[in-house]
């Protein structure tokens, strides 16, 4: 029953933190690529959209995880059609995380040498082939680390999610290892954890060092 228990959670814990961050990841970009754009020295400046978006984006990120499950209750219930279960914590996770990793992708792109985006000027390249094909590409290796760092965070926030309902190795530790003390089961717990980190972490090392290059 264990086996079958941790598996089931380990795979609902991998769904959760692989889905709302590829979620995470599309939104965050497209934030990202806003910020950059309409900084007052971007390509195309406009202190209403940046001043707007820099706010929301810091007050996203200032929401404490587990408050900001409770307050989207009504929006993820609206959403998915209930507000517990591996599905519906999806959407916390995500609305959690985009700001995070937005941030993280801007600041990315922002270190790109001004030098290279200048050259790309003079040989005539558009708005979208300097975004794209200079800055993105030149920072792909730092945004490698960010989505890298958003995958080991969300872990995180699957756990959190699990004690409110969100199901995976949080639930399973909430109520099998705290609930009906059962300290191997929370151990066990920890260890899937510690491991799925460990693995992520590697890879994401790996990608970074072949973009690198």
């Amino acid at each position: 029953m264990i086996p079958k228990l941790l598996l089931e959670a380990t795979l609902d814990t991998l769904y959760m933190t692989f889905v709302s961050t590829f979620l995470a990841f599309v939104i965050g970009l497209g934030l990202a690529i806003i910020l950059v754009l309409t900084k007052p020295n971007g390509l195309k400046p406009n202190k209403i959209i940046f001043g707007s978006l820099d706010l929301v984006v810091n007050v996203l990120r200032s929401f404490p995880f587990i408050i900001l499950i409770i307050v989207l209750f009504p929006f993820t219930k609206f959403v998915v059609g209930t507000s517990i279960g591996t599905s519906a914590a999806i959407v916390p996770l995500t609305i959690g995380s985009a700001p995070f990793i937005a941030r993280i992708i801007e600041n990315a792109m922002n270190e790109v040498d001004y030098g290279i985006i200048e050259a790309a000027r003079s040989f005539g390249a558009s708005r979208f082939q300097i975004l794209f094909r200079v800055m993105f590409v030149e920072a792909l290796p730092s945004i490698i680390n960010a989505v890298t760092l958003t995958l080991i965070v969300v872990i995180g926030f699957t756990a959190m999610a699990g004690t409110v309902g969100g199901g995976g190795l949080g639930d399973v530790a909430m109520r099998y290892g705290f609930q009906r003390f059962r300290p191997d089961i929370m151990a066990y717990t920890v260890v899937i954890l510690i491991v799925m980190v460990q693995i992520i972490q590697s890879t994401g090392d790996l990608l970074y060092k072949i973009t690198k290059k």
